[in-house]
């Protein structure tokens, strides 16, 4: 409109860019108006039945391919999938990899596999269950962006009018799912596996203390973000032959 000042919006134009307006000035996220966000350097469909991806969230991409891109037939998991952009951006960096996305939520799933289906990936293997419960195999490559807001400071954040309280809210303490996925993990993760696990950064040295009582064997790593916070665990499995 700025650059064709000439032309005039027609009666649904009108109508749909009013509907916008209200919604922003609501305080309803940009990315759920739009209905679409960047993420990895791909763009991914939103409503509001998942999660908006993060800049923080790509170091754990990051990561994870740094792992995975050494391996042959890696066996990845993304648990708490959301709109599948973690799960999405490895598959696509990642073509010999099998990749799942896990989700509770089965209209976050639907997302998922819009948007897989938008960048031509519908081999991901979407699958509805409660984190690794429904999994017998070993995986190589386990990432995590689970619940991690504690129920009591959840109320009083502006995310908490907006984004999914499943994909916020991880109980009394923040780290109640985490726990369970740490518990779940120790038999699904094959030899020289990593999980990759996004924490909330006030509770980056009690989720490293929780994966250091689990896995007391493993390689641990607390990692902060540009900003200084912490902000990923990464737990590496050390076989024999590595040591």
């Amino acid at each position: 409109m700025l650059s064709h000042s000439e032309y005039r919006l027609t009666p649904q134009e009108h109508e749909a860019l009013q509907e916008s307006l209200d919604h922003f000035l609501k305080g309803v996220p940009l990315p759920y108006i739009l209905g679409y966000w960047e993420f990895f350097g791909r763009t991914f469909q939103l409503t509001p039945d998942v999660l908006i991806p993060r800049p923080e969230t790509e170091m754990l991409v990051e990561f994870a391919l740094q792992h995975a891109q050494g391996l042959h037939s890696c066996r990845i998991i993304d648990i708490g999938t959301g709109s599948g952009c973690i799960a999405i951006s490895l598959a696509a960096e990642l073509p010999e990899a099998t990749v799942f996305g896990v989700d509770l939520s089965m209209a976050a799933l639907r997302i998922a596999q819009k948007n897989a289906r938008y960048h031509n990936l519908p081999h991901i293997h979407f699958i509805q269950a409660d984190l690794l419960s429904s999994f017998s195999t070993q995986f190589d490559l386990i990432c995590a962006n689970l619940p991690y807001i504690p129920t009591r400071t959840l109320d009083a954040l502006p995310v908490s009018r907006w984004e999914p309280r499943l994909a916020l809210d991880g109980g009394q303490s923040g780290m109640e799912t985490i726990r369970r996925l740490l518990v779940q993990a120790k038999t699904r993760m094959a030899p020289n596996s990593v999980l990759l696990l996004e924490v909330e950064s006030t509770l980056g040295a009690s989720t490293l203390a929780s994966a250091q009582e689990v896995f007391p064997n493993a390689y641990h790593q607390l990692v902060p973000d540009l900003t200084g916070l912490d902000r990923m665990i990464k737990i590496q499995l050390i076989s024999d032959d590595h040591l």
